[in-house]
């Protein structure tokens, strides 16, 4: 593919719940703009953008694809998002550098959850949007349904573009309210609005004419005065009015059928704007300083990593788009988050899972380099010689976790590589070690999220893994001040052992753990206290009760007795963490559990199945408010009642829910609960004995 310039290009991602059409529209628009000669189907595997071995199998988009086409000398970079709301990380990572969202919506299903966030996240974007009623030709598809779904959900206004002509089996085309023309088919010629038609053509034209004028002052004093706009003044008007937000076009089309596509493509690559009338991005120089950077190729160079993909046969596949300044392919560039030069070796135009080589890429253009050594999802490409760090995308925290266990040894060697090679390519999967519970935490969005995941490491890297439940990373604490002493003595003929300590553990409020030495006379000889420290700092890590690691305790050591020949390091190690085990029991020992800040987000018709599950899961309520048919309940909830919350909260909602989640604090474990959980770990050691 030739070298765009910025004004010709449109970088637009389209978003929407699962099943809304997406990539058969994007299979439609290639194959009708001469890209492909014929269309592949989601069913048999055959779609551009739905080319992973794992998108296959399930039919459904799990990761981004970038399928640029060209029409009337405009490309347009379109962005096929997965509709599923567990890959909204996919979605945020395709709005960071796009310029505008199509949103499409069902005919039949109408607003559903994906579509709901990603109109959100357009608006968080700031992303001019436009919506497309799709799959017009279904039975049950009813236009008029759809749009007023969708309008209860926003403020703003939504303006229909198009009107359909017919609906269902009769569903022959479009009526475009801009030219005034039907379009039946792919709509590549117009033809006269039928009579029936024309009452409302009418109208709809003069709610466009009127929302024009609301575009630019001069716009509307013309209007007022000559009743009317050109067709050129009505373009101008709508777009500033889109891209200011006042309203969202809307427009119908049925992609699978190629219905109404010629007029779609004439709205979406006249009405969003090319990458020179966004607004400035505004990034970062070596000292942290704000600079604008302009789209221009004479500018400095500024390129923003927002996907890459592991591959151990392809290799690392990383996907950019230029915001200053000119990608040349085998270029020497910095990355300027990790301070590491990099090699464009083979840059290309990216088409779905195909490349096209590509000499240079203008400001504005979306770009792949295959085999970068350092770069990551996030990172900055520049000069060395003007280091520019552009502002990255937020992704919400995790809301799922499973613990992970290597089958084998040769793949607990490959664990940790594999597992940051997977979380390098998705933002919103993350994994760590919890010293807590000793256990390898896989985090992510939902179910289907981490089920793929661990799907990709057994299949693209041979790493065999099986998953439980993780533990909660509970915290054992004491109540109340304590003493104990402790004596190992130990003889074996020779050398024995010897050490004596006595202590004190008393609660602490700010910090994990304060030691002490506080004997006097000398009776415990200084060289002996970092053992006795280690002794007791070992034990904390294991825990005392249940087996979790303890925190907030003050150890004071007040006496103790050694001996001559027999004291050594070993000894008072032991003897101290013996001390702490006596003193730690007898002062009155809780466990603490993480609570989580958490809010959900439900139709208002669930609110009262929401409250009385989050009351069974010791919920406390902080807050709820109610706006446009949707409900929102802010609660302080314990990690052990939310570790499945997602599927159960997809359930009770019908898909329609979704919630929020992040660490806020611990809190003492309610006495009868904290006794069942040191019975577990009792029989869990009886039977490791066994």
């Amino acid at each position: 593919m030739k070298a765009y310039k910025t004004e010709s290009i449109r970088n637009i991602v389209l978003a929407s719940h699962s099943s809304a059409g997406k990539t058969m529209l994007v299979e439609a628009f290639a194959n009708f703009t001469g890209k492909t000669t014929r269309m592949g189907q989601v069913e048999d595997g055959s779609t551009i953008s739905d080319f992973d071995d794992e998108e296959i199998r399930r039919g459904i988009s799990l990761f981004t694809s970038v399928v640029p086409i060209e029409y009337k000398g405009i490309k347009l970079n379109l962005l096929d998002t997965p509709g599923y709301t567990d890959f909204i990380g996919e979605v945020i990572s395709a709005m960071r550098v796009s310029d505008g969202a199509l949103i499409l919506v069902d005919s039949v299903a109408g607003l559903e959850v994906g579509t709901e966030m990603a109109l959100q996240y357009a608006d968080q974007f700031n992303l001019p949007k436009m919506i497309l009623i799709n799959k017009m030709e279904r039975e049950n598809a009813n236009f008029n349904k759809a749009l007023d779904s969708v309008q209860t959900f926003l403020e703003t206004r939504l303006l229909p573009l198009q009107i359909p002509w017919g609906e269902k089996a009769d569903f022959k085309g479009v009526i475009d309210l801009l030219t005034m023309k039907a379009y039946p088919g792919e709509g590549k010629e117009g033809v006269e609005i039928p009579d029936d038609y024309k009452e409302q053509a009418d109208e709809g034209h003069l709610a466009l004419v009127e929302a024009a004028a609301e575009g630019e002052d001069a716009l509307l004093e013309k209007y007022f005065e000559d009743g009317d706009l050109s067709d050129k003044e009505i373009m101008r008007g709508l777009r500033q009015s889109i891209w200011e937000g006042n309203f969202i076009p809307v427009m119908v089309g049925a992609g699978a059928n190629k219905i109404g596509l010629a007029p779609l493509l004439e709205v979406i690559s006249n009405l969003f704007p090319s990458p020179l009338e966004i607004a400035p991005v505004v990034a970062a120089d070596k000292n942290g300083e704000e600079i604008t950077l302009e789209p221009k190729d004479d500018g400095p160079l500024a390129a923003y990593v927002w996907n890459t993909t592991a591959d151990p046969f392809v290799g690392k596949q990383t996907y950019f788009r230029v915001y200053s300044g000119k990608m040349v392919a085998d270029d020497r560039i910095w990355n300027s988050n990790k301070d590491e030069e990099e090699r464009l070796t083979g840059m290309q135009v990216p088409f779905g899972k195909e490349g096209s080589p590509v000499d240079a890429l203008h400001a504005g253009d979306i770009g792949l380099v295959a085999k970068l050594s350092v770069t990551s999802t996030g990172d900055t490409l520049c000069r060395k010689e003007t280091p520019i760090t552009l502002p990255t995308a937020d992704y919400p925290n995790a809301l799922y976790q499973v613990a992970l266990f290597p089958k084998t040894q040769s793949d607990a060697a490959k664990l940790s590589t594999t597992l940051s090679r997977l979380c390098e390519e998705d933002m919103t999967l993350s994994w760590h070690n919890e010293p807590a519970t000793r256990q390898t935490i896989l985090q992510g969005m939902g179910d289907q999220h981490i089920d793929v995941a661990i799907r990709r490491a057994e299949g693209k890297f041979q790493l065999g893994l099986e998953t439980q439940e993780p533990k909660v990373p509970y915290e054992e604490r004491i109540t109340r001040e304590n003493a104990a002493m402790y004596r190992h003595k130990k003889q074996t003929g020779g050398a024995g052992q010897f050490g004596e300590v006595h202590l004190r553990v008393m609660p602490l409020q700010e910090e994990d753990f304060e030691f002490s030495n506080d004997v006097f006379g000398g009776s415990i000889s200084n060289n002996f206290m970092p053992s006795i420290e280690k002794g007791i700092r070992n034990l904390m890590k294991e825990g005392v009760v249940a087996g979790y690691p303890v925190k907030n305790v003050k150890v004071s050591v007040y006496d103790g007795k050694e001996h001559a020949v027999d004291s050594k390091p070993i000894a008072f190690e032991i003897a101290g963490r013996e001390a702490f085990k006596l003193a730690f029991k007898g002062a009155g020992p809780v466990l603490f559990e993480p609570i989580m800040k958490v809010e959900v987000m439900v139709p208002e018709s669930n609110m009262g199945d929401v409250l009385g599950d989050m009351n069974s899961r010791r919920a406390r309520v902080q807050g709820m408010d109610t706006q446009k048919g949707r409900s929102t309940v802010k609660a302080h909830v314990p990690l052990a009642e939310m570790l499945r919350y997602t599927t159960n909260l997809r359930s009770m909602t019908g898909g329609r829910g979704y919630f929020t989640m992040e660490f806020d604090h611990y809190e003492m474990v309610p006495q009868h609960m904290a006794q069942e959980i040191i019975e577990a770990k009792r029989r869990e050691d009886e039977e490791k004995e066994d």
